[in-house]
């Protein structure tokens, strides 16, 4: 059964990893795929695949890398680490978010949307590892999402990117 979001992802504040505001209302008209990003992990391999996504959807998908240090402490840098990380490592261009929580008490209000359907008004989930994906519309209405085994560039994604 579908629902209406209760909350707009749109009206959600998070702060770039150099601190500064992102207004996610300037993505609207574009898809946009948050990750929950580390760089100590066994996906870790992925941000290649995410940058490469963004290159070849640039004109209609944002990529969102979200850091996050919850799962084995693969994310321990500091941000200054985590972007020469990206960076040198992985050529990543597209958007980091600061370091945040994305379950439990502490759970950013941007996770909290993304894995409630009381907010996002589709469907609960629970995040269960780094490099989990959540996909968005070119309206702000979530998607779906895919646990981290699912490549950026699966076929179950990307079809909703063609």
């Amino acid at each position: 059964m579908m629902t209406t979001a209760t909350q707009s992802l749109y009206d959600i504040k998070i702060n770039s990893l150099q601190g500064k505001p992102i207004n996610l209302q300037q993505f609207k008209g574009k898809k946009m795929l948050f990750v929950n990003v580390a760089s100590k992990c066994g996906f870790t391999s992925q941000y290649k695949d995410l940058q490469h996504l963004q290159d070849t959807y640039k004109d209609t998908l944002i990529i969102i890398g979200v850091p996050c240090n919850q799962f084995g402490k693969q994310e321990p840098g500091t941000p200054n680490e985590i972007q020469e990380f990206c960076k040198i490592n992985y050529g990543v261009t597209f958007l980091i978010t600061e370091k945040i929580a994305v379950k439990g008490e502490n759970q950013h209000p941007l996770y909290a949307w993304l894995t409630k359907k009381s907010l996002n008004g589709k469907q609960n989930s629970t995040v269960k590892w780094n490099f989990q994906k959540y996909l968005i519309d070119d309206n702000g209405e979530f998607l779906n999402y895919y646990y981290s085994i699912t490549s950026p560039t699966s076929s179950r994604l990307i079809k909703y990117l063609k």
